[in-house]
């Protein structure tokens, strides 16, 4: 049986329920009869787990429209494609020792669960962006930081290291289709880190290179406001944080702030293993979003308290079987 099939014999109860009718839902809301446009948030390290796999064929099919990320899923996107296999796997995580990590950081390595991640290929990466970013600064072209990765992505030299197809990074796909991403606190990631310091001894003229956090907003205003009038837009949020809060908050902006006759968000779904409580965002339950002006009270509406990197590639695969 394909995988829409083994999902609805056996996703009953409980967060299988919930998935499987998020993925029913998400598959109607982007058919055509549901003309739906779908913003996809990535939190966590899901480049690093290979999410780009399924989330690139996605976007080839015309199933995911807008991308909003954390900047070290931008930049573990390239990492992945160029030094995946440098990377180091660790089977028996858990049971590492100080001792252990102490080894692994000697030997040049940057764990994330258990995926260790070379440094070489961020002073590689960090190499090809310098130049990128000195000349913006002394020009002050202030540009997204994606935009200096898609860049990177048109730079043949590039080309002979790739490590993984092309098909399978995410961020190539959305290049290709020309969807908007949007990476808010780029300053949070190693690649960020790196900015900074260059900026600081001077190899970088200014800060002027990377837009602003509140430059990236305008801009997703301006797509959302664009695409709103003829298509209702959804929103899929892998993980919590930053990377699901500052997209979602385009909506109340524009109808409170800008006093424009604006929809809320028309779907939405999270993937989350926080737990809801006090004051937490990344466990909020959707129908907190209401007060707030980001969602319509009639909008579909899922939490899934799950492993995303489980989860999400079987939506996806839900949602490209129609």
């Amino acid at each position: 049986m394909n995988v829409s099939e083994f999902l609805e014999r056996n996703f009953k109860h409980f967060n299988a329920r919930e998935v499987l009718s998020a993925a029913k839902s998400y598959r109607q809301f982007v058919s055509a009869e549901g003309n739906g446009k779908m913003m996809v948030t990535l939190a966590g390290a899901m480049s690093t787990g290979e999410l780009g796999i399924s989330l690139a064929e996605m976007i080839r099919r015309d199933k995911v429209h807008a991308i909003t990320c954390t900047a070290a899923n931008l930049e573990e996107d390239v990492f992945n494609l160029v030094a995946h296999d440098e990377y180091r796997i660790i089977e028996d995580w858990r049971a590492l020792s100080v001792a252990d990590e102490v080894a692994l950081r000697d030997q040049g390595f940057n764990r994330v669960t258990d995926t260790c991640i070379p440094e070489t290929v961020m002073r590689h990466i960090e190499s090809k962006l310098l130049v990128l970013w000195q000349k913006a600064a002394e020009e002050q072209a202030m540009r997204m930081p994606a935009d200096f990765m898609f860049d990177l992505l048109d730079d043949d030299d590039l080309v002979q290291h790739y490590q993984i197809p092309r098909e399978n990074s995410w961020l190539a796909a959305a290049k290709d289709a020309g969807i908007p991403v949007i990476v808010p606190g780029f300053e949070d990631s190693t690649l960020g880190n790196i900015f900074a310091a260059r900026v600081y001894e001077g190899k970088v003229a200014n800060h002027q290179a990377i837009c602003s956090g509140t430059m990236q907003m305008e801009r997703l205003i301006h797509w959302y406001k664009d695409t709103s009038p003829n298509n209702p837009i959804g929103f899929f949020q892998v993980g919590g944080g930053i990377a699901g809060d500052f997209p979602i908050c385009v909506v109340p902006l524009m109808m409170q702030d800008l006093k424009l006759d604006i929809p809320l968000w028309a779907y939405f779904c999270q993937i989350s293993d926080a737990v809801t409580s006090f004051g937490g965002y990344s466990g909020a339950v959707p129908n907190e979003k209401i007060t707030w002006c980001k969602l319509e009270p009639e909008a579909p509406k899922f939490m899934i308290q799950s492993d995303a990197s489980i989860v999400a590639p079987l939506i996806f695969a839900y949602v490209m079987e129609m």
